[in-house]
């Protein structure tokens, strides 16, 4: 794979190729919602530096993320992580062949504050420029340190997307199945709230469930066709059995396994129904409810049937910047491209 990329003042071409005598360094920068981050990976595959300005313990107390106060966050800590993470490169600014910077989908106000960024460090060194669609980085979190390749099926679970998505190659790429109504990590956080559990939700219910019975409750496996998903229902009968249990003293650690075995068996017999149609031996988890204990379970349970499970470790399941340097190496073919525009919502 070669791509040739062009220097924003100069219109120098700059060879970014995997295989290369000539190693590349991206650097790119993440802001999509609360985590202000800055990287730099060598190859694509191999993290030199990886910064991340959490803000967690700022929105903890709304219960959520607030976007303006997030947009001011990022704002803050911008020139810290990138100087940090050249610090931690050990590398000058002049041996970073292009940087990145996410577009989208994301908040739009924090989105503005890393791209703009990448966009000025672009211009002002020379270099050229890529935009990375987060969604695809998130798939590329498992390119680090490993030595995967296309063709494979991705399952990609967050907190507003869960698609299964067919890679044939780093610029065929095709979603065949996807949630209908709620997004699994929105499914995880309002039933965490349900049961009184702090912020962040999902986080907090996966350590419950490890003390759990996964038996202990039933809820019901969305029957939805094709390869599509549903976690409407899911919610609405976690709810009606709270409020059934109102008064009583029941094992929240009980409650939260069943209702996380649940969702983990939905996602298997959904991406296992792919399978059957789509013959790939490759399977590849991304995106942070990746970081799901038992989700990981089932998944590299597929590994027994002859399948090859790839899942991020968990530093690079949530959002971080080595994943949009990776996706600038391998998926992105936007090069040079500074009119680019920050988006909120996934584009098909």
């Amino acid at each position: 794979m070669s791509k040739i990329a062009h220097t924003l003042f100069s219109d120098k071409e700059v060879e970014i190729c995997e295989g290369s005598n000539k190693d590349n360094y991206i650097m790119a920068i993440e802001s999509s919602c609360d985590e202000t981050a800055c990287a730099i990976v060598k190859n694509g595959r191999e993290v030199i530096a990886n910064v991340v300005a959490s803000q967690i313990d700022i929105h903890k107390e709304y219960g959520g993320v607030i976007p303006e106060i997030a947009a001011r966050e990022h704002l803050n800590a911008i020139n810290p992580v990138i100087e940090e993470a050249l610090a931690q490169s050990k590398l000058n600014i002049e041996d970073i062949t292009a940087f990145a910077g996410t577009t989208g989908p994301g908040l739009v106000g924090c989105l503005l504050v890393g791209l703009n960024a990448a966009k000025t460090l672009a211009l002002v060194h020379d270099k050229p420029f890529i935009g990375v669609n987060h969604l695809k980085a998130h798939i590329c979190a498992n390119y680090i340190d490993t030595d995967l390749k296309p063709p494979y099926m991705a399952l990609l679970i967050s907190g507003g997307h869960t698609q299964i998505i067919e890679v044939k190659s780093h610029k065929d790429i095709n979603i065949i199945g996807e949630t209908i109504d709620d997004a699994i990590g929105e499914a995880f956080d309002k039933v965490a709230r349900l049961l009184g559990l702090p912020y962040p939700g999902g986080v907090k219910l996966d350590k419950m469930a490890q003390q759990g019975n996964p038996n202990a409750f039933h809820f019901p496996i969305s029957k939805v066709d094709g390869y599509d998903f549903s976690f409407s229902g899911l919610k609405t009968a976690a709810l009606r059995q709270i409020k059934a249990l109102e008064g009583q003293n029941f094992s929240k650690e009980d409650f939260c396994a069943s209702f996380q075995n649940c969702i983990a068996q939905t996602l298997l017999k959904k991406v296992k129904l792919a399978l059957e149609k789509y013959p790939y031996k490759q399977v590849v988890l991304a995106g942070g409810v990746a970081a799901n204990s038992e989700i990981r379970k089932v998944f590299l349970d597929l590994e027994k049937e002859g399948y090859k499970t790839f899942i991020p470790q968990l530093k690079y399941c949530t959002d971080n910047a080595s994943m949009v340097a990776s996706c600038a190496y391998f998926f992105e073919d936007i090069l040079d491209n500074i009119d680019v525009e920050v988006f909120s919502r996934f584009k098909h």
